[in-house]
């Protein structure tokens, strides 16, 4: 018998998600040694090799990338049995990821982190930044349990609930008569001259 343990599984999913010992010691909330200890060890069990380590970079073995979906079902499956044991009890305990857009975070999160520690004191808030494709895709996939993203979000496989309204501002010169009036029509050449975020970022 194998014998793999959930918290080999849980530092094998977070270095499969950063792809840097470092980065997943500290999504895992453990050390960089204890973390690389459990890898190894899943790996002598396994009796192959899970990460390719070439100095700074770490590759996914083709055993690995084998194992990803299965462990990835696994963790979900155990959440799924920890949220019903928790049934009845306080909401608002244990582990909860929560992902959220790079455009939101730095404007939402330093007023809503002190009040979460305030009133949930037990909560053990895991939180990743990225754009929404990567957030929709690890939500539906189980890494993540929830993100904060813009609307409107069409994906079968999740339940959307609005918020807030975010107001977006355009930033002009004063003396520049082409913005000076808004709104500025689609077709105008002045738009052209918008500098916008990259795609990805809704």
């Amino acid at each position: 018998m194998i014998g793999l343990t959930v918290r080999q599984m849980q530092y094998f999913d977070a270095l499969a998600q950063t792809l840097h010992f470092g980065r997943a010691a500290k999504l895992a909330g453990v050390s960089q040694p204890a973390l690389s200890a459990q890898i190894a060890e899943m790996e002598q069990r396994l009796a192959c090799r899970l990460f390719e380590r070439g100095g700074k970079t770490v590759r996914m073995t083709d055993e690995a990338l084998a194992l990803q979906p299965r462990i990835e079902r696994i963790l979900a499956d155990i959440r799924d049995v920890e949220t019903t044991a928790r049934r009845g009890r306080p909401a608002m305990e244990g582990r909860f990821r929560l992902g959220i857009i790079p455009t939101v975070a730095p404007y939402l999160l330093p007023h809503v982190l002190p009040e979460l520690r305030k009133h949930f004191p037990v909560l053990q808030l895991e939180l990743r930044e990225a754009v929404t494709a990567s957030l929709v895709e690890d939500t539906a996939s189980g890494r993540l349990d929830a993100f904060i993203a813009a609307l409107p979000l069409d994906h079968p496989g999740l339940v959307s609930e609005e918020l807030f309204p975010d107001r977006f501002f355009l930033a002009v010169p004063s003396g520049d008569p082409a913005f000076a009036s808004p709104p500025v029509p689609p077709e105008s050449p002045a738009l052209e001259r918008l500098m916008l975020l990259e795609e990805g970022h809704c």
